[in-house]
Order: C-alpha cells, then structure tokens, then sequence
C-alpha cells in the first residue's frame, strides 16, 4: 500500500518543481532564468556550509610560509615591525619586572584607542557626520573558539607533550648511554652559561640570531655548508672514539650492523 501512495506524491513534487520555472518573471519558462536563480541559491547555501565547516575546523595564527618570510626579511616593513616590537618588550623585561612590563605595555594600548575613539568622535561631532564606532569593523569580527577547536589543539599538544615525556624518561632512565652522556655534557655546559646570562639576555640573543642568521645562511649558504661539513666529520670521528672505547657500544653497533 506504500508504493501507491509514493507514486501519487511524486507527481505533485515534480509538478511543483517544473512550475517553479515557468513563474519567473519575464521568462516564461525560459530556460536562461533557472540558473540565474538555482546560482544565487547555491551561493547562499555554500557559504553557508563553507562557513559551518571552517568554523570546526582549527584555524592557527601563523603558517609556516608566513614564519619563513618574516624570518628572511621578505616584507622588510612586516619584520621590522615584528622584530623590533619583540625586541623592545625583552629589553623591557631584563631593564623593569614582568608586572610593570605588561601594565605600561597595556596602559600604552589603551592610550592609544581611547585618544583614536575621542578623536573620532570629536570629528563626527563637528561635521555632524552618522559613522559610528570606529573600531565597529574590529567589534563584529567572530574570535570565540569552539569547542571541535579546542579540542583539536588539546590534541595537537598531547602529541608533542606525550612525545616529550617519552625522551625525558627515556634519556634519565639511560636507555641509550651515548644519549644521556650528551644530555649531561650539555646540562653542565648550561650551567656555565647560566653563571654568565639570565633567561632574558638568553631570549635576546636567541632572537638576534633568528632574525639574523637564516638570511646571513642563505646569503653564504655553500661557504657555510662546506665549513660546516667539516666540522661534522671531526665531531663524528671524536664521538666514534669515545663510543669505540664505552662498554656495550661497539657491541650495540656490530649487531645492528649485522641485522
């Protein structure tokens, strides 16, 4: 008894759906009108799931490719800007505390929107113009964070803290001997740094170099390679001295040698 029945529904649908084209207006049924109508409606509908998906989706701040180019100075202005803002903030840090860091840093942000939105408002009141807010455009924009996002970089962390977790157990419970020895080497070389420079000046060379060395690389990259290359062969002929006289290490290697 269901088959009758579909039967005379569809009829009824296909009607409707055929009528639909012949009421636009002007046409009379032709056939340039329906696309016209069937692409604004699929404009309408794509975007609405464009935005429904990308919203779920995790957006991050920098790609890569934008990291690359600041790092070499593609956008001389961009990475000026960038640099020198960093810069200024760990000077800032290694002259005053955190605390008073990030209140002047707050208080100049504010003084700065507060006397852009007087002014503004002062301009509007004389020519008795109706723009609005200034900052409206900033206002409207969409920063809340859903929950599939978060998710996805709770995820995107645990990778790398479950990773980490695993090196750390892995090189203080010495599973590797030669691993946990330069692990040591390297903490006790810490700590004569550490005797020298505080965390700040740290982070300061540490930016100096970022934004200097990988243009300076890509400028004398074969002269560099080739030093470098030498460098690695002495430093791997040091450590197949020292790994040929540990015990247990020249027999690790001619098994896996032999596998």
């Amino acid at each position: 008894m269901a088959e009758p029945s579909a039967a005379t529904q569809s009829p009824s649908v296909s009607s409707s759906s055929s009528g639909a084209e012949p009421s636009a207006p002007g046409g009379g049924g032709s056939p340039g009108a329906s696309p016209a109508l069937e692409g604004k409606s699929c404009d309408s509908s794509c975007a609405d799931s464009f935005v429904s998906s990308s919203s779920s989706q995790p957006v991050s701040l920098f790609s890569t490719s934008q990291v690359h180019d600041l790092i070499f100075w593609r956008d001389v202005k961009k990475t000026g800007v960038v640099f020198g803002t960093t810069l200024i903030v760990l000077l800032s840090l290694a002259a005053f505390s955190v605390i008073s860091v990030i209140s002047y840093l707050i208080l100049a942000l504010l003084t700065v929107t507060i006397s852009f939105r007087v002014y503004k408002s002062v301009i509007q009141a004389v020519q008795k113009s109706e723009e609005g807010h200034p900052f409206k455009v900033y206002l409207d924009v969409d920063i809340t964070l859903s929950s599939e996002a978060f998710h996805n970089y709770v995820n995107a962390a645990m990778v790398h803290v479950n990773k980490a977790l695993k090196l750390i157990i892995r090189l203080f419970l010495v599973e590797d001997l030669v691993d946990s020895l330069k692990l040591a080497v390297f903490m006790w070389l810490m700590t004569y740094v550490g005797a020298v420079f505080n965390g700040i000046t740290l982070l300061i060379l540490a930016e100096l170099l970022v934004f200097s060395v990988p243009v300076v690389y890509e400028k004398y990259k074969t002269q560099i390679d080739h030093y470098v290359g030498i460098a690695r062969k002495q430093t791997q002929a040091i450590v197949d001295k020292i790994q040929a006289k540990l015990p247990g290490i020249a027999k690790k290697k001619a098994e896996k040698k032999a596998e």
